[in-house]
């Protein structure tokens, strides 16, 4: 909650009161749309495993992926607080590895680290950032750079977007052992135990292989969630400016439980899910103007406009370009962490 509490400081007085209003209503303290959202998940994911011959391989792979890729959704949620006020109630609904590739402790953390709004888009300090430093950039191969800018399109963010961000983290998981840090070798032992066990069961109870679970549902499900990403931060002198508003339609609205008002839920992080859409049309004009018109009427557009075109570099354009200026910059910025 202490994030909320920081990010109060940008909202004006009607802000305030409309949260404050929000904050009194049943549904805040109840939380039953997102009780709900766990059952329908839950429940759904695994009433289709169930009845996957009556459904068929099309259908049954196809909402295999709409519900892992929802189970991501679930777990951001559960992160930011919902729906109760402990954590590791919270936890129960979103520590199975469903959707296969991230830890949830993993993805706990380093998202919360994300929320550091000054850092948003940083290379090295922002945990979700998807620019890359001058100096990386300057190391790279020419058919790693062109990895990198086919990322950048609609395309590539749905195609290799999920290899390079699962590979990276399986990268840095292998090398903080190395450099004798074995902190998270018991979180990664576990998620591995706790994925073989699920994998094995469901190939046993109902026929459906580990390759087919991870290469036909859990990489497209992660593709799929992959799409809220794209475009959804940017490098800007104002740090609320780094920061997407996407109208985006009702399907994929519900898909990210209303997360594409980013800008709203940076300001709000502990807001739930379903009240999001309620504080951003009470206060939209104004919600623009902070946002410097990063405004992106939804994601069709984007898909039109760049899926083989980059959406912009993937060098940071604002980073230091001299070592002492980059080491003096992470170790400062770390530090306000």
């Amino acid at each position: 909650m202490a994030h909320e509490r920081q990010r109060s400081e940008y909202l004006d007085d009607a802000q305030r009161r409309q949260v404050a209003a929000e904050r009194s209503r049943l549904l805040w303290v109840a939380e039953w749309p997102t009780w709900l959202l766990i059952v329908a998940i839950h429940g759904g994911w695994f009433a289709t495993l169930a009845f996957r011959h009556a459904l068929g391989t099309a259908l049954f792979t196809l909402l295999m992926i709409w519900w892992c890729a929802w189970y991501m959704s679930l777990q951001h949620e559960l992160i930011h607080g919902h729906p109760t006020r402990w954590p590791w109630v919270n936890r129960l609904f979103g520590w199975a590895p469903l959707a296969v590739w991230y830890p949830y402790r993993l993805y706990r953390d380093s998202h919360l680290q994300h929320h550091v709004d000054s850092h948003l888009t940083v290379p090295a300090l922002d945990t979700e950032s998807s620019y890359v430093s001058p100096r990386a950039w300057a190391g790279m191969s020419a058919p790693l750079r062109r990895l990198y800018w086919f990322n950048k399109t609609f395309a590539g963010r749905m195609l290799v977007g999920p290899a390079l961000s699962i590979g990276t983290m399986l990268a840095e998981a292998v090398r903080e052992p190395l450099r004798g840090d074995w902190r998270n070798v018991p979180m990664w032992l576990g998620h591995i135990g706790m994925l073989g066990a699920l994998l094995w069961w469901i190939d046993s109870a109902f026929g459906v292989s580990a390759v087919y679970y991870l290469l036909a549902i859990a990489y497209p499900a992660q593709s799929l969630a992959m799409v809220r990403s794209y475009y959804e931060h940017r490098p800007a002198a104002q740090h609320k400016q780094r920061i997407v508003l996407n109208e985006a339609g009702p399907v994929l609205r519900l898909l990210f439980l209303n997360n594409n008002l980013h800008l709203v839920h940076h300001d709000l992080p502990s807001l739930p899910w379903y009240l999001l859409p309620r504080i951003y049309q009470a206060r939209r004009t104004a919600y623009n103007a902070r946002s410097g018109g990063f405004h992106v009427q939804g994601y069709a557009g984007l898909m039109r406009r760049h899926a083989f075109r980059p959406v912009d570099a993937p060098v940071h354009p604002h980073m230091p370009e001299t070592e002492q200026e980059n080491a003096y910059d992470v170790e400062s910025r770390t530090a306000d962490v």
